[in-house]
């Protein structure tokens, strides 16, 4: 699975790929896992199986999800899993929107 995170700079966001791929490591799963720019989304199209939005830019959802026009799920990270910085809740949460589709 590819499992895009989105957000304005990046610093905290780069924490939780980081925790994300930990946990992923963990339980045995091999899934790519990178942060972009807001600005980099539609450069990225195709490229991910489902899109993370960080809480910093909650904002976009309805235009994001607009443009993605339902063939990848999107949605915002859990402020309180993004804060903690709990990349397997993170994780969880990508492979939850994943199954609904």
């Amino acid at each position: 699975m590819n499992i895009m995170l989105a957000c304005c700079a990046g610093m905290s966001t780069n924490l939780v790929v980081s925790k994300m791929e930990e946990a992923a490591k963990a339980q045995g799963k091999v899934y790519k896992i990178w942060a972009v720019d807001q600005t980099k989304i539609e450069a990225e199209l195709g490229n991910f199986d489902v899109l993370l939005l960080g809480p910093q830019v909650r904002h976009m959802l309805r235009r994001v999800t607009k443009i993605l026009d339902g063939q990848v799920p999107v949605d915002v990270i859990d402020s309180v899993s993004y804060g903690r910085c709990d990349g397997a809740a993170v994780l969880e949460q990508a492979e939850k929107l994943v199954n609904k589709k």
